[in-house]
């Protein structure tokens, strides 16, 4: 699987590794909201009675899930995140959170994914709309492989989750062994502070790692890609030696993966200085490009690495 897997999209390695498993166990259904994808090709054309097209209509596709959940079916939703997501947020409240239903969510477009479609496709609010509702868990993958594997994991998980993916193939970090149940994983080891990234924003972490090696600044990064419920005694062990920290994420600071990041340690008892990125509280409009539209508000290893210095200085 590894090599195959590593150079698809996110949605089409966790597709194809779910794809797999549907083969096996006849329980597993994919319901989409008027969505495509090469790897749901194989659903729907050799697996077509674990395979639902509902159309535009999200809020369908989810009572629609929970049905097909109660019955014994491992349900998997699957639609751009803003529509799988705030479209139909009163349903899943209802009748995914509040019975605690094991539905699988699965958005693809984190953040400027959806680059060339403006603010309605952009993805930017879903991590603090999400991580309010009880019983949900929420995984945010860095890379293709993981992606997979969240397949794998979110098919043995009794419990509902959100799964967001990034549009297009990110880099494989090729990493050691980690756990998915612990939420989180040591890139870089530092030891003078740690950089905290999630989903595509991992990437540029490392960039501007390496950036403030060359000032003599050693920072580590940690890939946080269960962003609910945050792995708090796997954390807390990873960061107790840091002098600082500094959360990276490609979404509205107000609710992000940064605010839950304040919050475990607020209710920890850690005094840590922590430095937020992410997107201020305005849409963006801009076109040009993902990076383009990073560049304008900041997000892009070159801004926050001389924000972070600046910082630093201080």
């Amino acid at each position: 699987m590894g090599k195959t897997i590593k150079s698809l999209t996110m949605r089409d390695a966790f597709f194809t590794r779910l794809y797999e498993l549907g083969r096996v166990d006849r329980s597993v259904m994919v319901i989409a909201a008027d969505m495509g994808a090469p790897a749901l090709d194989r659903f729907r054309v050799e697996l077509p009675s674990q395979f639902l097209n509902v159309g535009i209509a999200e809020e369908a596709m989810v009572t629609i899930a929970v049905g097909l959940a109660l019955a014994g079916k491992k349900v998997y939703t699957y639609a751009i995140m803003p529509f799988a997501t705030l479209r139909c947020f009163e349903a899943i409240k209802v009748n995914v959170a509040l019975m605690n239903v094991p539905v699988r969510i699965v958005g693809v477009g984190a953040g400027f994914s959806y680059d060339d479609s403006g603010p309605t496709h952009h993805s930017t609010e879903d991590l603090s709309v999400m991580r309010v509702l009880p019983n949900i868990h929420i995984y945010n993958p860095s890379d293709s492989q993981m992606a997979a594997r969240c397949a794998d994991f979110s098919y043995h998980l009794d419990q509902p989750c959100y799964i967001r993916l990034d549009r297009k193939v990110l880099p494989d970090l090729k990493t050691s062994a980690y756990d998915l149940s612990v939420g989180g994983r040591i890139i870089k080891p530092g030891k003078e502070g740690y950089l905290l990234a999630t989903g595509n924003m991992v990437h540029h972490s490392l960039v501007v790692a390496r950036s403030l090696s060359r000032k003599n600044i050693d920072a580590g990064v940690i890939d946080v890609f269960r962003i609910k419920p945050i792995e708090t005694e796997w954390l807390r062990k990873a960061i107790q030696k840091a002098k600082w920290l500094v959360t990276m994420e490609e979404h509205l600071l107000s609710g992000g993966f940064g605010s839950a990041l304040i919050e475990m340690l607020a209710d920890e008892g850690m005094e840590l200085k922590v430095k937020r990125f992410g997107i201020r509280d305005r849409y963006y409009y801009e076109y040009g490009g993902r990076s383009f539209i990073q560049k304008v508000c900041g997000l892009d290893p070159e801004s926050m690495a001389k924000e972070i210095i600046k910082w630093l200085q201080k």
